[in-house]
């Protein structure tokens, strides 16, 4: 089976598009497990939550991890995706 060779500008067009989809998925489950560590801190440290919020400051954990799931998840992928065939 014969592995198709990409032009620059197919490689760029799809580096693009896993960069975009990879941040908006990072963004989100980043968050998501900030969240559930801010449950954990919180509980850790006896805090109880107001009624109808998941932890106590959530939102400074779910703002963190936000942003760092939306770095490092399309940095990953990438570096993964871009690895020479004789790196693989």
């Amino acid at each position: 089976m014969a592995l198709l060779e990409l032009d620059r500008g197919e490689i760029i067009a799809r580096n693009i598009g896993v960069g975009c989809m990879t941040t908006f998925a990072g963004f989100f489950s980043g968050g998501i497990v900030a969240v559930l560590i801010a449950k954990f801190v919180g509980s850790m440290q006896g805090c109880k939550p107001v009624e109808g919020l998941p932890a106590c400051n959530w939102w400074v954990y779910a703002g963190v991890g936000a942003v760092l799931g939306a770095l490092t998840l399309p940095v990953l992928a990438l570096i993964r995706l871009n690895r020479r065939r004789s790196e693989r």
